[in-house]
């Protein structure tokens, strides 16, 4: 019960989880933007250390041969196949009768009774020590007053019951304790572990800080650790809460070594055995990490080292993930990119020195906004890309992905989230799903651009289900394209779909806006010329549109020019002199005697 199982949790916060581990504690912390503080470790005398002496089996009669040791029939590889988070086949849905009955039997006065009455429902061993496992993980919390006060503490399995209170050593005791009576062995292991006070890349010394078990089914040796299956303690380390863990029940022996090193190597389970050395370098994943079916994560070292201001991280999984990020409390410096079996991510720290990054994630099908935090790095950082401040409108993750591929935009032209352009102008395809209407808009930090004018700077073209979007930039600089979309059929307003950033460092470049449309300008009309929202004064423009379907065009300037069809498009000239403004009007049908505006261009002041 010294360390506490540091398992960090939703993105509200940085969270560290203390494991009630042998002698940890299972705490989880969320305070907000800040860092945890440590807790002192304490020691706790384990007592000796012997194997379990004769047992009682269900029958009553004796079984008095000693648990063997851990051999070569025990061990997995190691590094993590990747198989399974198990180190058996378990299937949780045959368990959930089993384990609503196990939460609800309530016996306080003997151990033997409450093992019985577990048991009414447990033919299997598997089963048997499923039972004990999710009665003790539901009922005994840990013990933040005997934390800090070990006088007052027993550990003995009858006082664990009594008073429902213990730390990893007591939860340990009693799950050893139980497994006797039911007649399966159960060893109490000690070691070192990652709990909560753990520093990345601390080294271990001294007596060992928390205790687990290992329990004998179907003729091999597994791991599990009830203290940390119970649940958490707050920041203050002066409440437990109960928070179910799955993860460390029965755990994957490559996976268990990730936070668990036993004073005896044998049982690590593992071929080959890792060094202390070797535990205290790797990487810590919590279990966070492998329940949201991540697979591995890249760099692997806890700290990482900029080159050229710049880090990157990578995280492979089985299935879409969605995922975000916090270096120093920000999502301001870096581009994420979610892959199909994972994310990129770029960081591009904007100040020198050592910065926390913290990686979280949720299953692409789940409903609760809730992110829980999977991975965390240090990263150092000795010098600054300047050139890499992204804007502030700028929203990870960046560029196309999966998710938009679900949200209706197949096949981008832009497969990157970075797009660079030398003339200030780019466009951008995509095939549109069906039912689909798309707003897009420009934003910078640097550009006093009016809603209004956010939207003018993009034209969309639309043939068939391909859609374009023209894009001229106002100026150089970092722009964000946004991209909504909404159901044609659905009134209601335009959901935010994803952006690009779209980067040009050419100072002459000063485009104008695309002329204003009115909403009687229909999807399938197109511009050809001209582009151009400003009209120089005094001058002939010559007007190319293509609008199918339509009887008559004419543009407004100080007089009126009919535009004839040719080919497809309507084609003319204007004179721009004596006016300020000139519109483009139609008629629908040779029918109507009025004209519907359809596009409005300015023109240049003398």
């Amino acid at each position: 019960g010294r360390r506490i199982s540091r398992e960090p949790r939703e993105q509200t916060q940085a969270v560290a989880s203390y494991s009630n581990e042998g002698t940890q504690v299972k705490v989880e912390i969320h305070p907000k933007d800040t860092t945890p503080q440590l807790f002192k470790k304490l020691s706790f005398g384990k007592g000796p250390r012997r194997l379990p002496g004769p047992r009682q089996d269900s029958k009553g009669s004796q079984r008095s041969e000693a648990p063997r040791p851990p051999g070569g029939r025990d061990l997995h590889a190691y590094p993590w196949d990747k198989s399974s988070l198990k180190s058996m086949p378990v299937d949780l849905q045959q368990f959930e009768k089993l384990d609503a009955y196990a939460l609800k039997v309530n016996v306080k006065n003997s151990v033997e009774e409450l093992v019985k009455a577990l048991l009414k429902q447990a033919r299997t061993d598997l089963e048997k020590v499923r039972a004990i496992w999710m009665w003790i993980c539901h009922h005994i919390e840990y013990d933040v007053v005997g934390y800090h006060n070990k006088s007052q503490l027993s550990s003995k399995p009858i006082d664990v019951l009594q008073t429902g209170k213990s730390i990893c050593e007591g939860y340990a005791g009693l799950f050893e304790h139980m497994c006797s009576i039911a007649g399966i062995q159960c060893m109490k292991l000690s070691g070192y572990s990652k709990g909560y006070g753990y520093k990345m890349g601390q080294t271990f010394t001294g007596d060992s800080d928390h205790a687990w078990n290992a329990v004998y089914l179907d003729g091999r040796w597994h791991l599990l650790d009830s203290t940390w299956g119970s649940g958490a303690v707050d920041d203050s380390f002066t409440k437990f809460t109960f928070r179910y863990n799955e993860f460390y029940f029965l755990t994957h022996p490559a996976l268990f070594i990730n936070n668990h090193f036993p004073d005896n190597s044998n049982w690590q389970l593992l071929k080959p055995t890792l060094t202390l050395k070797d535990f205290e370098n790797n990487m810590l994943h919590n279990s966070n990490f492998y329940m949201m079916g991540l697979l591995t994560a890249h760099p692997e070292t806890a700290v990482i080292q900029t080159v050229n201001g710049k880090a990157s991280v990578s995280v492979d999984c089985r299935s879409a993930t969605l995922f975000t990020f916090k270096l120093k409390g920000t999502d301001e410096h870096g581009l994420m990119t979610l892959k199909k079996h994972g994310m990129k991510l770029e960081i591009y720290p904007q100040k020198t020195g050592s910065h926390k990054l913290q990686i979280f994630a949720k299953p692409s099908k789940a409903s609760e906004e809730v992110y829980k935090c999977v991975l965390e790095y240090v990263v150092e950082c000795k010098s600054v890309d300047k050139a890499m401040r992204f804007p502030k409108d700028l929203h990870q993750p960046v560029g196309p992905s999966w998710f938009t591929e679900r949200q209706g935009f197949l096949r981008p032209s832009h497969p990157d989230p970075v797009i660079l352009t030398n003339d200030g102008r780019c466009s951008v395809t995509f095939t549109l799903g069906k039912d689909i209407s798309v707003l897009a808009s420009l934003h910078s930090d640097n550009s006093s651009l009016t809603e209004d004018m956010r939207r003018r700077h993009i034209m969309q073209i639309h043939r068939g289900n391909q859609i374009e979007l023209k894009i001229h930039l106002p100026h150089a600089g970092n722009f964000v394209l946004k991209i909504y979309a909404k159901k044609k059929s659905d009134p209601g307003n335009y959901d935010y779909i994803f952006n690009y950033l779209i980067a040009c460092l050419n100072t002459e470049v000063k485009w104008p806006a695309f002329p204003q449309s009115y909403t009687k300008w229909a999807e399938d009309y197109e511009i050809l010329e001209p582009l151009s929202g400003l009209l120089p004064a005094n001058r002939n423009v010559q007007f190319k549109l293509k609008m199918p379907g339509i009887a008559k065009v004419l543009v407004q300037a100080e007089n009126t020019y009919p535009l004839t069809q040719s080919r497809g498009y309507w084609e003319g000239t204007c004179n721009t002199s004596g006016c300020r403004e000139v519109f483009v009007m139609v008629h629908e049908n040779a029918n109507h005697s009025f004209y519907s505006h359809v596009l409005k261009y300015e023109v240049e002041t003398q």
